[in-house]
């Protein structure tokens, strides 16, 4: 279970900073059209549905999963509080 959640967190951490990208792509794009500058913002419109979208929707299922593990571990596998302290 312990080897689950650390790939799920490194695939959600290299996701989170896929999102990262690709926001400060659309910013920089947005931002350099306004000055009639071609940064692709075509390219990221065409590549929304395809690529982003996807990339998305796998971090906001990986942080689903991740909550839902935390949540099973913690109140089902919970190690017993206060072993040996009588």
């Amino acid at each position: 279970m312990e080897k689950l959640v650390e790939w799920l967190n490194r695939l959600l951490i290299a996701d989170l900073f896929l999102v990262f990208g690709f926001f400060f792509w659309f910013v920089a794009a947005v931002v350099a059209d306004s000055f009639d500058l071609n940064l692709g913002l075509g390219l990221w419109q065409r590549l929304w549905q395809p690529v982003i979208q996807p990339v998305l929707g796998i971090m906001m299922l990986g942080a689903i999963a991740s909550g839902l593990i935390g949540w099973v571990k913690n109140k089902f596998f919970k190690p017993e509080q206060n072993q040996g302290l009588s």
